[in-house]
């Protein structure tokens, strides 16, 4: 799916209309079946940036257009059909916790299913080998038929991208995918995901804390710094210089450390009180 934003400015939901535009002035342009990196400190404006991707989130300036289309010119039947196209990922699926896996899994398929066929797959499985075939990728399949609660944070979030694989979608929004995985884990989640939307020629943004991971998994990088864009290279082209001055005072963010006033922040918190119970 093609993606063109034009001037695009943007506030988080929950901001006044005063405050500042999580999103300012952007203008980008991806061609259809292009994979692109979002980095950037905290408060950049990465989930944002997904959120009107995903036609969830309407622009207060400027114009979106998706696969040709701007989502909010289209009447309510068009504009769900278009969703049904766009598959977004959050950094914390929000998955039923008892809910089986594999129904958790072919529940990407929902946008393209009717009425009863999505009732049906709530209580019976309509495809399991595909849902197999989708965890093996993320080498979850051995969780196939687990409750979601029993699974580890990681582990959710690798559900979460099998999710994609099954699901009729053009565009790939994945926020924060590698967050609670171990560096071995995150490198095979990250080859599987790029690898299978190659397959299947689809779009994929993906917004990555792990720098290490953007530049070596993506060939475009949009660095992203107080709603504005600071650079959007080819990833062999992101220097250290740049990457020093996008995370300028985040310093441990690009490094995955923790920041250096912290430690003296623990230190000045009271001693905990024992409460005994009587």
């Amino acid at each position: 799916m093609k993606i063109e934003l034009q001037a695009l400015a943007a506030r988080h939901p929950a901001a006044t209309p005063a405050s500042a535009p999580a999103l300012q002035a952007l203008s980008l342009q991806l061609a259809a079946g292009e994979q692109v990196a979002v980095i950037g400190p905290s408060g950049a404006g990465k989930t944002t940036l997904l959120q009107v991707l995903a036609a969830s989130l309407r622009p207060s300036q400027g114009a979106v257009r998706l696969g040709g289309q701007d989502p909010w010119r289209l009447g309510a039947g068009a504009l769900r059909q278009l969703r049904g196209q766009l598959f977004l990922s959050p950094q914390v699926p929000p998955l039923p916790p008892r809910q089986r896996v594999v129904t958790s899994v072919l529940a990407g398929r929902l946008p393209a299913m009717g009425l009863w066929g999505s009732l049906r797959s709530l209580f019976y499985p309509s495809d399991i080998p595909a849902a197999f075939d989708a965890l093996n990728h993320f080498d979850l399949s051995d969780k196939l038929f687990d409750r979601v609660d029993r699974l580890s944070g990681g582990e959710r979030q690798r559900v979460g991208l099998a999710r994609a694989l099954l699901a009729p979608a053009q565009l790939w929004l994945i926020d924060e995918p590698l967050s609670a995985l171990d560096p071995l884990r995150a490198r095979l989640a990250m080859a599987a995901l790029t690898e299978q939307a190659k397959l299947r020629q689809a779009t994929l943004v993906a917004t990555l804390h792990q720098v290490d991971m953007a530049l070596a998994h993506f060939p475009r990088v949009l660095g992203l710094r107080d709603g504005l864009c600071v650079f959007d290279l080819p990833a062999d082209q992101v220097s250290p210089q740049r990457l020093a001055d996008l995370y300028a005072q985040y310093e441990h963010e690009l490094h995955g450390s923790l920041p250096a006033a912290l430690p003296e922040l623990e230190a000045a918190q009271p001693a905990p009180v024992v409460m005994h119970c009587r």
